[in-house]
């Protein structure tokens, strides 16, 4: 399906959901009012104000269908409507993800008011969850908003009235323009511009026709995820465009698949810098619950097993279905219980059932109170461990709504653990998890959780290429360094043998396997190999992770060891740079556990420090704690001196793959060996996984090949003519926006390759050329920062450092030397000679970037883009184009000067004053100068610099502020209010 204007991504999204093709004008049959699919209404017939978010009339007549009281008393609609008008009002106090949680609660059916027989509380429904078509859903586009500033959504769906989903599409107008372009539009500028917009907000979505993604209120555009298909597998169909995208975007926005998000698939929780955040389901985590959620309610199948690869949110997908199946009225109130790793309740799972505030969750350590909770019948979620399971007599409970989750299921073959809770719970379902896939040869994990009927053993599968694909996760690295240290194959082999899961071990047990293979401990911890490991380490991290803003974890051979690495570390680095994270028990000495003991409120708080990107904690040295169940995005690089293989080896280095801005892999850096032979140390039925690790040498390899083929985009230039007629004749070479886009693809590989590899000898080669592709890639970069941001990505830091050494291209950095005046711009328009012409362009750039949040200048850049779009299409000549550009320069100019008189004009009181003004109305006293005078005295008080970045300062501003409207009466208008605040923040 081709595209312009008319007959835009925009339409086609309308079409696909509501059956309206607004590019034909042949008269569409009537919709009828209520169904369970999307009508289309367009923004003027929806009957509301500019400044208002929800479609009232809707919401109203949803209330009233939907509540009995509300029914019969039809006025008491507009009592909800006005707290919820409270929540729109309260976004810019209380932050848009605390108001969006607030609303959710409404909507959701949480919330309750006194209309009841004798006032009692009853709930409010906003929503039928039960009868779907009782709902309107309603598709429209250009929703017009203002709150700031106006602004335009390209789609909004509403369901009651209430704005669910905001959809931004852009037409591929260039190659290089993406979907995250769109997403870019709503995450940075709309949700800023108009925060009452996404108080309702479900979820969001981006397309340019060829890929949709979606997220949630404040979700990172690093974190928007794609929305796949269940069994579409044709790779093909999603490549061709449009038709796929229709496909993915009807299955997420069908309504029953939006409500089932809102209801069940929806998490606020607290990050570790106790912000407050929102999550949403990715589709393998929906589709894995609900997999097993309906294995539940169907009741024939008792068990299913389900490989998630590790780092793909396993965690959250227990929440989300343990949630789920709590909710559902047809399983009659069931227990949930969640079973973890043997060593350590508090691990991620736990922890992210308590940050979610999910509602009745008990933990429990002790297997006397998990046989009194199960004998007593209790209806909850019970976390507790899996080796609890190993006293559990017989028949402890024979309920059939018992579900059972095991996470981490291959640790079931220790012991025979699956038969033993069949045998406890002789009729609950039994669910395995794993993020590492299951060998036929562990028949107990298949045993207990696996079907005859799911293909291959797995009831929901998510593999290491589809966490990759979807960048639900970073590849993985292997670099093997100082070979002369690693253990020789014959020694591997017998320490593999004789504890194939050593790192599943406590630390305790890690010492006892050292004793018992002396030889092997005093070669691993000979003070010479250590100290060797430790000057690599130290060079290794300055040179390759700290430049980038990582962090690392040190694994050593038994807890002796780390704390032997910690001491020699303190000689290349600050003492607070590391930390030993070991347990120590009743047998050890007293002065070894007074210095190194790390108790469960200390790992908490040394966690919490190396997520800090601030703080000055670098490394983590560690030999069996923190090898599973912790999740730290910020690390990046694993040193690896310990003998681990199979599943714990698979759990250990995924601890490096979360993603993280400006990460593009994890590292693991071998000094023992275990990848010397990967087949070894992976030993699993599933021969993929051979694949998730790859040696750092495979991109050695391909780096002549990607810097060839950006260099082709070249042929024929001069790459030793310097100045500007250097960069003028490259950019030539890739006039068109194709070209240009077609050597930013490849330029991206290239730069992707440099920066894993930086520094290694082997890019000296190869460098003059990398920084001449480095320059141009910067000198050709779209002018406005939001077209193409897929494409034309932020150049990373060791290629930044680059480019800055003895730049030898254009002088490109020293452009503001050329000086933006009337005079030099009537010059360049009497001599239009196109070397000024491209340095003309580079300034205005410039200066758009610099006023990048203005409308003036936005709307000037956009001048600039379709600028140069007509030249480079050939519709004007060289000369026209230098003369339109002397027009734009001239009123960037003058742009750029009533800006400073605005700045200089405008003080505090002049702009509370212009406020006051413009909102003035019959009621509002006419002394706006006495308000504006005492709004100016009383804040001048209490506020004090960065105030606005201090949550007190902030409340006393606004304490100060309600005071001072208080005594002219207006402390009740929250509009008010709130304009007044945000002048008070601008100026003050």
């Amino acid at each position: 399906m081709g595209f312009n204007e008319l007959n835009s991504v925009e339409h086609y999204i309308i079409h696909q959901l509501s059956g309206t093709n607004l590019n034909s004008n042949a008269a569409e049959e009537p919709k009828v009012s209520y169904s369970n699919s999307w009508q289309y209404r367009s923004a003027s017939e929806l009957g509301r104000g500019i400044n208002e978010v929800l479609v009232e009339s809707e919401l109203r007549k949803a209330l009233i269908n939907l509540n009995p009281e509300i029914a019969e008393r039809n006025e008491l609609a507009d009592e909800v409507i006005y707290k919820l008008r409270a929540i729109l009002l309260t976004v810019n106090q209380v932050g848009l993800v605390r108001a969006n949680e607030e609303f959710f609660k409404w909507m959701t059916g949480e919330k309750t008011m006194p209309f009841g027989e004798n006032n009692r509380h009853v709930p409010v429904r906003l929503i039928d969850f039960d009868h779907k078509a009782n709902n309107t859903y309603i598709i429209t586009n250009q929703y017009r908003v203002h709150h700031r500033e106006t602004k335009i959504p390209d789609i909004i769906l509403l369901i009651n009235g209430l704005p669910v989903v905001v959809g931004e599409v852009k037409t591929p107008i260039r190659p290089s323009i993406s979907w995250l372009d769109g997403a870019h539009e709503v995450h940075d500028i709309y949700e800023n511009a108009v925060p009452q917009l996404f108080v309702p907000n479900v979820l969001s979505f981006a397309s340019e026709g060829k890929q949709l993604y979606y997220g949630g209120v404040c979700t990172p555009l690093d974190f928007w995820a794609p929305w796949r298909i269940e069994g579409e597998e044709d790779e093909l169909a999603r490549r061709l465009g449009l038709g796929e995208i229709g496909k993915e975007l009807s299955d997420l926005l069908n309504p029953g698949r939006l409500l089932d998000i809102l209801q069940n698939f929806t998490l606020f929780t607290t990050d570790s810098k106790k912000r407050r955040i929102k999550i949403i389901c990715r589709f393998q985590q929906y589709e894995g619950a609900n997999k097993l959620v309906e294995r539940v309610r169907e009741g024939r199948i008792k068990k299913g097993l389900i490989w998630h690869f590790q780092g793909s949110g396993k965690s959250l997908l227990m929440v989300f279905a343990a949630q789920k199946l709590r909710k559902l009225a047809d399983l009659r109130s069931p227990t949930v219980l969640i079973l973890v790793d043997r060593t350590d309740l508090d691990t991620q799972i736990s922890g992210t059932f308590n940050a979610a505030d999910v509602a009745n969750v008990i933990t429990t350590e002790s297997i006397s109170e998990l046989k009194d909770l199960l004998q007593k019948d209790t209806r909850k979620i019970i976390i507790t461990m899996i080796h609890k399971f190993r006293d559990a007599p017989p028949n402890l409970n024979d309920r059939e709504n018992i579900i059972v989750m095991v996470d981490e299921a291959h640790r079931t073959q220790e012991g025979d653990l699956g038969r033993q809770m069949r045998a406890a719970l002789p009729n609950a379902f039994l669910f395995g998890l794993t993020g590492t896939p299951v060998n036929k040869a562990d028949k107990n994990t298949f045993w207990a959780f696996g079907s005859e009927e799911d293909q291959g053993g797995y009831m929901s599968r998510y593999t290491f290429h589809d966490s990759l694909r979807d960048d639900a996760t970073k590849p993985l690295h292997f670099e093997p360094r100082l070979v002369d240290v690693h253990v020789d194959t014959e020694n591997i082999d017998k320490l593999f043998a004789a504890f194939k899961e050593s790192s599943a071990l406590s630390d305790e047990e890690a010492d006892a396997l050292n004793k018992h293979s002396a030889r092997m401990a005093a070669f691993l911890k000979s003070p010479e190999r250590v100290a060797k490991i430790v000057e690599d380490i130290a060079q290794h991290f300055r040179e390759k992770v700290e430049p980038h803003g990582f962090k690392a974890m040190i694994v050593t051979p038994d807890r002796y060891a780390c704390v032997q690495y910690k001491e020699e570390l303190d000689k290349y680095f600050d003492p607070a740079a590391s930390r030993v994270v070991i347990s120590t028990s009743a047998n050890d000495d007293f002065d070894f556990k007074q210095k190194w003991g790390v108790d469960k409120g200390k790992q908490e708080k040394i966690v919490e420090e190396f997520e800090d990107e601030h703080s000055s904690l670098k490394f983590i040295i560690v030999t069996a704690k923190l090898l599973t169940g912790f999740d730290a995005p910020i690390l990046q690089t694993m040193y690896l001196d310990k003998s681990i293989k199979d599943h714990t080896l698979l759990q250990a280095i995924c601890r490096t793959n979360r993603l993280y801005k400006g990460k593009h892999f994890g590292r693991i850096v071998d000094y023992f060996g275990v990848f010397d032979d990967a087949a070894k140390a992976l030993q699993f039925d599933e021969k993929s996984v051979l694949r998730l690790i790859t040696n750092l040498s495979e991109l050695r390899e391909k780096l002549p090949e990607a810097i060839a083929k950006a260099l082709n985009h070249f042929g024929g230039v001069d790459r030793t003519l310097q100045g500007f007629e250097g960069l003028e004749a490259a950019q030539n070479a890739i006039g068109t926006n194709e070209k240009k886009d077609a050597f930013a693809r490849d330029y991206k590989y290239l730069s992707r390759l440099w920066e894993s590899l930086s520094p290694d000898p082997v890019l000296d080669q190869f460098q003059v050329d990398y920084k001449w592709l480095s320059q141009v890639f910067e000198s050709v970069r779209p002018a406005s920062d939001h077209t193409g941001k897929l494409l034309w990505f932020t150049l990373g830091a060791q290629t930044t450092k680059l480019i800055h050494e003895n730049v030898h291209v254009g002088e490109v950095h020293h452009l503001d030397e050329f000086v933006l005046d009337a005079d030099t711009i009537e010059n360049i328009f009497n001599n239009p000679d196109p070397k000024n012409a491209v340095k003309l362009e580079r300034i205005l750039v410039k200066r758009f970037k610099k006023h990048a949040g203005n409308p003036k200048f936005k709307k000037l850049s956009e001048r600039l883009e379709a600028l140069r779009d007509k030249a480079e299409q050939g519709l004007i000549t060289s000369i026209e184009f230098v003369k339109e550009l002397c027009k734009l320069a001239r009123e960037t100019v003058q742009a750029e000067k009533d800006l400073e008189l605005l700045v200089e004009e405008k003080t505090p009181e002049a702009a509370l004053t212009e406020l006051f003004m413009e909102l003035k109305t019959d009621q509002t006293p006419a002394v706006v100068e006495r308000i504006v005078k005492d709004i100016d005295e009383i804040v001048k008080q209490v506020r004090f610099p960065g105030w606005q970045n201090s949550s007190a300062g902030e409340r006393e501003v606004q304490k100060s502020l309600r005071k001072a409207l208080l005594k002219y009466q207006l402390h009740k208008d929250q509009v008010l209010f709130d304009r007044a605040y945000e002048y008070i923040k601008e100026y003050y």
